[in-house]
């Protein structure tokens, strides 16, 4: 059984919890949510990219958007490799594409009570800091956004699988 609460991982909000014992290869969870292609992804978050952080991409007509879908329980999976300094947490699953399908993997024994942390990949955290650092050029000294457009584009975030199936 699974459970949303507060992460272990300092600043990283909502986190996913087991109630029981999980086997090393058992799948915890499928990462659920709107079935959209990319492109109509790109085109509901236009206004704000940071909401893609919610958003599996198997491919490019293939997508999980779980942001609207709160009562889908993979989306508070957190990766222990974010943006924390001084590592004090490990992942414990990873990222398994069985049939078209995102679920996550226990890639060791998990003990009841223990917090699900999953890599999403480096590709999706270098996406989330050149959004930030893009996000930070545009605001002036005052903290408002500035009208002039920023020479770096957007770059769109993607959530990552690693080490199975075949790389995006």
């Amino acid at each position: 059984m699974l459970q949303v609460r507060p992460s272990r991982i300092k600043g990283a909000g909502r986190g996913l919890f087991t109630t029981s014992r999980i086997r090393k290869g058992d799948i915890i969870v499928e990462y659920l949510g709107d079935k959209l292609t990319w492109q109509q992804c790109l085109n509901r978050y236009k206004k704000d990219l940071s909401q893609l952080l919610y958003v599996f991409a198997i491919s490019n007509s293939n997508c999980i958007d779980a942001k609207p879908c709160p009562d889908e329980l993979a989306q508070y999976a957190n990766d222990a490799n974010g943006t924390v300094v001084g590592k004090r947490h490990h992942n414990n699953c990873e990222y398994s594409i069985i049939k078209g399908r995102p679920y996550i993997v226990a890639t060791k024994a998990i003990g009841p009570g223990a917090e699900i942390l999953v890599d999403y990949g480096d590709e999706y955290w270098e996406a989330v800091r050149e959004n930030s650092e893009t996000e930070n050029e545009k605001k002036g000294k005052s903290g408002k956004t500035k009208t002039t457009k920023s020479k770096k584009k957007d770059k769109t975030v993607k959530k990552k699988k690693t080490k199975v199936g075949k790389k995006k």
